[in-house]
């Protein structure tokens, strides 16, 4: 959030903690700064490529992958032709797919029956499509698999809408951030239990409820938003088991505003075929954040 709202609401953070205030008027311009920017995540959430799109997630092996509804593909969609087609994977990481003459499939919106497929991860993905359905390559520690999407899909056309804390510019925190000496790798773990290595090169560091706290970006903000993956005391209770995602403009003059009101839902709130990182040990709040969503009433918890 801006530095000069916050200036012109006349509220202060001292030492780097937050005190204690009661949530804001719904017409007050930080709470209407608030509301439309989750205005806006429901939009991007019921997009019709959003998060609520999912049906299926499926890992591929190498060589040959047959692809489509039937039972006896290797790739069982949830909606789809019979038989879609093959697809083939080869041992250097190389991805081609072979469609079946009366599928009426596309990709990257040409009428092809073959093609190479560039995956998530390695750049911009081939989108495969047909009716409602479309599918692309992403990769998973080292894994490739088809993330499969339908805008007909059931969490979309019957979305149950967001929850939300009131409010509290008490949890809106300027943070000062550290540099690390070195820059140091720690080990992320994903829902699905996949590690991978991720490079730390500063901290957020305040004090909350008389506790220390030491958050490091999973992201460096190299190439956009700082990105914080926390769990809290309201983790499984009030917001969802796993984690909430926080992210932060990158640090200026030895400070970061981390706004806790803006703490969202990971995808995998909304779906079991996302595959969201876990809070690393420096992450797991020793108090309750209450501010932020809520969980999800209607996904896959």
């Amino acid at each position: 959030m801006r530095r000069g709202v916050w200036l012109a609401l006349g509220l202060w953070l001292a030492a780097g903690v937050a005190s204690a205030a009661p949530p804001v008027a719904a017409d007050d311009p930080y709470a209407k700064e608030i509301e439309a920017a989750r205005v806006q995540r429901v939009a991007r959430l019921t997009a019709p490529d959003g998060w609520l799109t999912l049906i299926g997630l499926h890992f591929l092996h190498n060589g040959e992958n047959t692809i489509g509804s039937a039972k006896d593909n290797a790739v069982v969609l949830a909606k789809g032709p019979a038989h879609l087609g093959k697809l083939a994977l080869a041992d250097d990481g190389g991805i081609k797919i072979t469609l079946a003459a009366d599928s009426d499939a596309r990709v990257n919106g040409r009428a092809v029956l073959a093609a190479d497929l560039a995956y998530l991860g390695g750049g911009k993905p081939t989108v495969v499509s047909f009716d409602t359905v479309s599918f692309f390559v992403i990769e998973r520690d080292g894994k490739k698999a088809l993330r499969v999407k339908d805008s007909g899909a059931e969490p979309r056309t019957h979305f149950h809408g967001l929850d939300y804390f009131p409010v509290d510019p008490s949890w809106r925190i300027e943070a000062n951030w550290v540099p690390l000496d070195q820059p140091r790798e720690i080990s992320v773990t994903n829902i699905l239990g996949q590690v991978s290595p991720v490079i730390v090169t500063g901290k957020a560091v305040f004090e909350r409820e008389g506790k220390s706290v030491e958050l490091v970006p999973i992201e460096d903000g190299s190439d956009g938003p700082l990105f914080f993956v926390i769990s809290d005391l309201t983790s499984g209770k009030e917001t969802y088991h796993a984690a909430r995602f926080v992210y932060a403009e990158p640090p200026e003059n030895g400070k970061i505003v981390l706004d806790f009101n803006a703490a969202l839902n990971p995808p995998c709130a909304f779906t079991p075929f996302a595959t969201c990182p876990l809070p690393p040990k420096e992450n797991r709040l020793p108090f309750a954040v209450t501010a932020g969503e809520k969980v999800y009433h209607g996904g896959s918890e």
